[in-house]
């Protein structure tokens, strides 16, 4: 009898489903995609243009041996299967294996699975179907949409400025980090002084005055409140109120991204990387198996399935009156409900059980996935809040507190979601509705700018606006570093001078492409391809004809940036030097080039500060564009470890983080602690 193949992406994924299915399946891998667009044609695009954006594709070097072992296979079976990733990309790899192999409709199933378990694959057999081709026209139409906008912008930049690439999605959050920079930039901060007093059991602000907002400009105005108030405080109002404190929706890919970077310390590349191990299968004592559903979705649906599970294990551990309810997410425009959120396969695996098979790194991300998901499905946590206003010579003032009554969710979630209690006294027991305190202090603020975006806070604002999908922010992350955009600073982005001289230059040709609405609006078209509803090549010729008008515009009148003359003569050539910019900084070379490959070796005096805490190099003092000092590692772009304020060297006792020195005082450079 011959044999039924299964055609998966990745070697790890295939060694665990063929465990699964017994003697009669062999499982292959693709090792993931096999052809890629051609790099031919009208620059290089690799579709022919005239002809409905008509795609060539080629092999990807090194694949032809594995579709070559493919076709082998093929030939040895009475069927195949193709068991690609559950989304967009896994249908157009789908596509492409069918189409490489040369598969006829009665020789393939395509079948598509949540999580690799033994009952998700088995099950997926009874839902086999044919490749949904409008998957496939939508992932193909992004990947020719990133093509053209890529290759002609890259193009263009690396003849007008100093940048490399420019992209559809890289620069519309290279912008986001830009603007950020200029909103710091003009913001200029603003006096205002707040008065407090200060209770033996607590604390209370004022807020008002004859009961409406008061606002303190500057030390006189709060200089003559304080002359107007006494310690003494009547009780206006009493206010207790239970509140409910509602779980998280399960993870999706973003909020997963950006829990592991703020909890966990992991990058989004990183948690990725460590979720696809999660998912293709960890080996157990007695099984290899997935822990972890597929890690690329919109969706915070989970399964009928896991939820009856779920109920049942939160009852038997917690109680029954810790179970919760089932939350629905208002669905949005952009998100693909094809699969579910990110879970455990199965809730009784715990991970304090699973833990001696995993890595460091795998456990953490496990854990926090599972606890995630168990604690979506527990009762609300409930606090009994406390407001209390008090009043001095008609000034309001207002103290808060809170206690949690009920710990619901919080019960499983409670390492990762901090819950403050604040404590107040019984008033009732104040005679005669007065209180005393002990003083009244005045303290001086200044109004903050907006922050910066870490990694973790720019996926969340590009998800907000609808800009890319899960499988694109990782890249876009790594994209705009790599090319020397961004420097990561304290785990924030700030942008370099190349990064703003291409956001500038595109802005001025492209603001009707290079923006957020574009790109969230095009995300929306794509769905609609994906669902039927759009022409896949109309989007196409829509699109190109207004680029093509742009670009030609751009080539012709954008000013080239010239490099800047050091005022010496190259001594081979006598062409002047000139300051050029590299992926390691400024070097200096001759203006000659390519005729003359003349660089300059100029040493240069640098600051030593302490050894790396994440490499071999040396953290020295460095510029920014502005002059502003701060200290990073000499090994850059390969390590990227950097600090605002000095560091000294030694590592905090409670994270291990770096500490570092302002203002003569020694804190953490990761967390609160300081000496």
């Amino acid at each position: 009898m011959a044999q039924k193949l299964v055609i998966v992406e990745s070697p790890s994924k295939s060694k665990t489903i063929e465990k699964f299915l017994g003697k009669d399946f062999k499982v292959v891998s693709s090792k993931g995609h096999i052809r890629d667009l051609a790099i031919k044609g009208k620059f290089g695009f690799g579709v022919d243009i005239e002809n409905h954006f008509k795609p060539t594709y080629t092999t990807i070097k090194g694949k032809k041996k594995v579709i070559d072992e493919l076709k082998s296979e093929v030939k040895k079976s009475s069927k195949v299967y193709l068991a690609s990733d559950p989304d967009r990309e896994g249908e157009a790899i789908s596509w492409h294996l069918y189409d490489a192999l040369g598969l006829k409709e009665d020789d393939y199933e395509r079948i598509v699975f949540n999580e690799i378990t033994k009952g998700a694959i088995t099950e997926s057999f009874n839902h086999a179907r044919k490749i949904n081709t409008d998957l496939v026209n939508s992932q193909e139409t992004r990947r020719i949409l990133d093509r053209i906008i890529g290759f002609r912008l890259s193009k263009l930049m690396q003849s007008k400025t100093s940048g490399t690439s420019a992209g559809r999605v890289q620069s519309v959050a290279l912008k986001l980090i830009v603007d950020r920079e200029r909103e710091i930039e003009a913001f200029d901060a603003t006096e205002y002084w707040t008065i407090t007093a200060n209770f033996k059991e607590f604390y209370a602000e004022l807020f008002n005055y004859n009961n409406k907002d008061i606002k303190i400009n500057n030390e006189v105005e709060a200089n003559e409140i304080l002359s107007k108030l006494s310690n003494s405080f009547k009780i206006e109002s009493v206010d207790k109120k239970v509140k409910n404190k509602k779980s998280r929706m399960p993870f999706i890919t973003s909020t997963l991204q950006q829990e592991a970077s703020s909890k966990l310390g992991m990058s989004a590349k990183k948690s990725m990387s460590v979720a696809q191990k999660l998912y293709e299968g960890i080996e157990l004592e007695n099984e290899t198996v997935g822990l972890i559903t597929y890690m690329r979705t919109d969706s915070t649906r989970l399964s009928s399935e896991f939820i009856g599970s779920t109920f049942k294990y939160i009852e038997a551990k917690y109680g029954k009156e810790y179970l919760g309810s089932v939350k629905v997410n208002k669905k949005t425009d952009n998100v693909q409900d094809a699969h579910e959120a990110i879970r455990p396969t199965s809730i009784t695996r715990d991970p304090i059980s699973v833990k001696p098979y995993l890595s460091s790194d795998e456990y953490k991300l496990y854990r926090i996935i599972y606890y995630r998901a168990l604690a979506s499905l527990m009762a609300d946590a409930k606090t009994n809040n406390t407001t209390v206003i008090l009043d001095n010579n008609n000034y309001q003032f207002k103290a808060n507190g809170q206690v949690l009554i009920f710990d619901g969710y919080l019960k499983a979630y409670g390492d990762y979601e901090e819950t403050t209690e604040t404590m107040l006294p019984p008033f009732e027991n104040y005679q005669s509705n007065v209180i005393v305190s002990n003083d009244i202090l005045k303290e001086q603020h200044f109004t903050k700018p907006p922050a910066r975006y870490t990694e973790a806070k720019l996926i969340k604002e590009m998800e907000e606006l609808g800009i890319g999908r899960p499988s694109t922010y990782t890249k876009t992350m790594d994209t705009i570093k790599s090319r020397g955009y961004v420097n990561v600073v304290d785990k924030k982005f700030m942008p370099t001078e190349i990064g703003i001289e291409i956001t500038d230059k595109l802005q001025v040709y492209f603001s009707h492409i290079i923006n957020v609405l574009y790109t969230a609006n095009m995300e929306n078209d794509l769905d609609k391809i994906a669902e039927g509803q759009l022409v896949w090549y109309e989007l196409l010729e829509k699109f190109y004809q207004e680029f093509e008008v742009a670009m030609k515009e751009a080539f012709d009148n954008m000013e080239k940036k010239e490099p800047e003359q050091t005022g010496e003569m190259c001594p081979n050539c006598n062409h002047p030097l000139v300051v050029r910019k590299g992926r390691y900084g400024d070097f200096v070379a001759c203006s000659n080039f390519p005729e003359c490959k003349y660089i300059k070796n100029e040493p240069k005096e640098v600051n030593e500060i302490t050894d790396c805490p994440n490499c071999d190099g040396k953290i020295v003092e460095k510029p920014t564009r502005k002059g502003k000092i701060f200290y990073g590692c000499n090994n850059y772009p390969k390590c990227k470890t950097a600090y605002w304020d000095k560091p000294i060297g030694k590592e905090c006792p409670e994270c291990k983080s770096m500490l570092v020195e302002k203002n003569n005082k020694v804190k953490c450079s990761s967390c609160d602690y300081q000496e």
